[in-house]
């Protein structure tokens, strides 16, 4: 069988998070199956983080923009190939292609709402091209993976599909991620103090960055063992102003934002934290919430949506609009050592329920089922 999988983004350097499933997935396939043979086509980029063998074979195709580059220069490399199935990893495909087509659609907010917040001309052409392009090409898939039962729901219901086209496979995290005894020596290039909270910043509304700082000036206000909040993916000037807009320039002092944290420097950034912040209104999975739990942090996550599919019924789970329960829960896990080592317990427990290697036997087994129906 000849596959060709769609991972355009993989080689840039500030990589997120479809970029990494794409990536660890197809790093599995490389590594587990050589019976068939994979052509991987890939935007040029700084990271080359993934090189051909012989079942592998890494293609790189230049074109100016994005949608070009999937509409125009991805069928014309196709034509070339003439695989057996074509799988697209990152909610869109080719309209005018004829290869059976394998599609991972993580989720569908960008048909629930409008793009809000500082968002650059990028990615809303990005919002209005996903809004065109999937409702054309859903119906020309063989099959649909999506990362959480959730997430599968949500499509079904308000997509109209016939739920035997979708399947959820659950994403994994990456073996890299586990305690850091030593992560003094990377967590000092981002912050200057041995203890504190961590929270993945976003400018995207559904992160509750504005709630979690909310709940994060509670906390200050209780705690008699405060320590600070490291921010990641925020830069200083939108932070600043977000706080001065909500009252919220009192907690400046507490905060630290080093912008973009490299992946490989995430591990001890976890392992250094005393809890780490997962208090999103929405996720179609959550990956975070697993590294962070593999390398033995608490996890503070909300009760919608995705989130306690992933981190399980033993988790922290808050309501994320209700910061004074954030709030409780980080004093909690301050106050009470038992409650701490049970969660840190809990999560390194959890997620050996989880691993890039079953999602790629998951998504292997969904190309050979396919291609037996040609």
């Amino acid at each position: 069988m000849k596959i060709a999988i769609e991972a355009q983004r993989i080689f840039r350097k500030n990589k997120h998070g479809m970029d990494f499933v794409a990536l660890e997935v197809i790093k599995q396939l490389q590594k587990a199956d050589h019976v068939n043979q994979y052509y991987i086509i890939v935007a040029p980029g700084e990271d080359i983080c993934l090189k051909s063998s012989d079942n592998m074979q890494v293609i790189e195709i230049k074109c100016p923009t994005y949608v070009l580059w999937e509409q125009v220069a991805l069928p014309c490399a196709l034509q070339k190939i003439k695989p057996d199935l074509l799988h697209c990893t990152s909610n869109t495909a080719p309209i005018f292609c004829h290869i059976p087509l394998i599609l991972t659609l993580h989720d569908i907010i960008f048909l629930e709402k409008r793009p809000t917040g500082n968002k650059s001309i990028y990615q809303n052409i990005g919002w209005y091209y996903r809004r065109i392009v999937v409702p054309m090409i859903l119906p020309k898939c063989k099959k649909i993976i999506t990362v959480s039962h959730f997430e599968c729901k949500r499509i079904t219901e308000s997509l109209h599909l016939n739920p035997e086209q979708l399947i959820a496979i659950y994403n994994g995290y990456g073996s890299h991620f586990k305690p850091v005894s030593n992560y003094q020596e990377t967590t000092k290039k981002y912050i200057d103090q041995n203890e504190y909270l961590f929270f993945l910043g976003n400018t995207d509304p559904k992160k509750n960055t504005i709630g979690t700082l909310k709940a994060y000036k509670i906390y200050t206000e209780q705690s008699v063992d405060r320590v600070p909040l490291l921010i990641a993916d925020l830069d200083q000037i939108y932070v600043n102003q977000m706080l001065k807009d909500n009252d919220l320039e009192s907690i400046k002092s507490y905060l630290i934002f080093p912008g973009y944290i490299a992946n490989s420097d995430l591990p001890a950034i976890y392992s250094g934290a005393r809890a780490f912040l997962y208090t999103s209104f929405r996720e179609s999975f959550g990956i975070p919430i697993l590294e962070a739990m593999a390398c033995g942090t608490p996890v503070i996550t909300s009760n919608t949506s995705s989130m306690p599919e992933v981190a399980g019924e033993g988790a922290i789970l808050i309501d994320p609009r209700d910061e004074q329960a954030i709030a409780k829960a980080i004093i909690h896990l301050e106050e009470d050592a038992k409650y701490y080592e049970q969660q840190v317990a809990y999560g390194l427990e959890r997620v050996k329920k989880f691993s890039w290697e079953n999602t790629a036997k998951s998504t292997l087994e969904i190309y050979s089922s396919e291609y037996d129906k040609l």
